[in-house]
């Protein structure tokens, strides 16, 4: 695989901007893709809630239907390496729709399925349609924005599709409370299909091989919007040169390259990124392994009705939408610090050291919170405390991922669906299988030692981010002073 600098013109006398949308316009599509990987999310965590109703309905049990929930993760990880490779070739509004319409059928399935085996399947077609989402938006963001401004654009960004974290759980315990839990499918079958729509209305096409800085015009249904039209119309009367700008810009784009099903695993196996991203991996799984856990144990311990179960996961949806929105913020500060105080050549610029600055901080409190959390459910603590420590635990492992997703896209800028899908094989893969195991070990030994364990595992991944800062680092300067040779020749 290869990356590309983002921030360095390729053409001194071209003067091209690197995208022609304006901040305004940047924002709003940020936001449309943002409410796109909501349906990610929403899909996931709607479902927490419902299960041991579901369970009870198709005459079987939680463990069971946690195993659904393994499924959901399996395809949550390998889809997106398909569909995110798809993207980097294709186009971002093609795929889109795509995944959108797979989406959309699977959830009309799931709100009439009638056994277990009907609901494992449908499943995971669900999660192959709406787990992509969240890859193909990276891309968007590394086809628009520059380092400097990405920090905190991918704050916004991962703050909006992780809005479900908070509200899913209480929309899937309301439902299933109220209506049944097959209401819950509906719902995503309605609110993917509208949004649909919008998007193939709304969303302008922004892959750089295919429309330059967004100045160069695309032809089809699928690769052509209102807010593309607009955009292109308006920069005609702005610049009187535009002709030759897009000109210009058609020169600068490079040769269409073959879709690359295998670029996620050549990037996770190739030691620029692959630290980080392991040490991501194990923090999101430990999260998730609490987010899955919570409502049986809850059930369980403080004996919840199913929307007072939901509504105990606001504590971590509202850390999670916190955590992504000054992680982003944090971001840009970090990089403008480093980047005011560094003196030496541009091409040595530590943006390793820039990004993951903070990321000790962050660590620390989840390697508490999971621990505190665990023995607090083991002494039967009131429940404000363990509700206390997801807050904490969505907070500081969404600011995780936010930080690692933003270090992957400015070293993979132009591969940035692939590179955010390699993140996401990997943490799916491993909560996938770490799921399946956990309930049955908390009945085993107890939640006490089962997340003491866990926090052991965290504290030890801490070596990961020596290993990124020294040889990781090593590895990308290699690749990129070998394109800028191959470049010169």
């Amino acid at each position: 695989m290869t990356g590309r600098r983002d921030d360095v013109v390729v053409s001194p006398e071209a003067n091209l901007p690197y995208s022609i949308f304006s901040s305004r316009h940047k924002a709003f599509i940020i936001t449309v893709v943002s409410v796109a990987a909501t349906f990610s999310g929403t899909s996931s965590n709607i479902y927490h809630p419902a299960i041991p109703s579901i369970a009870a309905d198709l005459s079987t049990t939680p463990e069971m239907i946690n195993l659904t929930v393994t499924a959901y993760l399996l395809f949550q990880g390998l889809s997106p390496s398909i569909w995110g490779a798809l993207a980097d070739v294709h186009g971002r509004r093609s795929v889109y729709i795509g995944t959108f319409l797979v989406l959309f059928a699977a959830c009309i399935g799931l709100a009439e399925t009638r056994s277990f085996a009907q609901l494992l399947v449908l499943r995971c077609l669900q999660s192959t349609g709406s787990a992509s989402t969240i890859a193909i938006g990276s891309g968007v963001i590394g086809d628009i924005t520059r380092r400097e401004e990405r920090g905190g654009y991918m704050g916004i960004y991962q703050s909006g599709l992780l809005t479900p974290v908070a509200v899913g759980p209480i929309l899937g315990g309301i439902f299933s409370q109220t209506l049944g839990w097959r209401a819950i499918f509906w719902f995503l079958a309605i609110y993917s299909g509208v949004f649909l729509v919008i998007l193939i209305i709304v969303l302008p096409e922004t892959l750089r091989s295919l429309v330059g800085n967004g100045s160069i015009p695309t032809k089809g249904f699928l690769s052509t919007s209102v807010v593309s039209y607009i955009q292109r119309y308006r920069q005609k009367r702005r610049d009187v040169e535009n002709s030759e700008s897009i000109d210009i810009s058609r020169q600068q784009i490079e040769k269409k390259k073959p879709v690359n099903f295998l670029g996620s695993f050549q990037i996770l196996i190739g030691l620029e990124v692959t630290y980080v991203i392991i040490f991501a991996a194990i923090y999101y799984t430990v999260w998730q392994i609490v987010i899955t856990v919570m409502s049986t144990l809850f059930k369980k311990t403080y004996h919840l009705s199913d929307l007072s179960i939901g509504l105990t996961f606001l504590g971590n949806g509202g850390g999670s939408i916190i955590g992504t929105l000054v992680a982003g913020k944090v971001l840009d500060y970090d990089y403008a610090k480093v980047k005011n105080s560094y003196t030496g050549a541009i091409e040595d610029f530590p943006l390793e050291r820039a990004r993951l600055r903070t990321v000790w901080f962050y660590s620390g409190l989840q390697c508490a919170s999971v621990l505190v959390f665990g023995w607090t459910l083991h002494y039967k603590i009131h429940i404000s405390v363990p509700i206390i420590c997801t807050f904490i635990m969505g907070w500081t492992a969404t600011s995780i991922i936010s930080i690692i997703s933003t270090l992957v896209v400015d070293i993979f800028p132009r591969d940035a669906a692939s590179a955010t899908a390699a993140i996401n094989l990997l943490r799916c893969l491993m909560a996938a299988g770490s799921i399946a195991a956990a309930l049955p070990v908390v009945n085993a030994i107890g939640s006490g030692w089962t997340f003491t364990i866990l926090t052991a595992w965290l504290v030890a991944s801490l070596g990961l981010i020596f290993l990124q800062l020294r040889h990781g680092r090593r590895k990308r300067l290699i690749r990129e002073q070998r394109e800028r040779d191959s470049a010169e020749r």
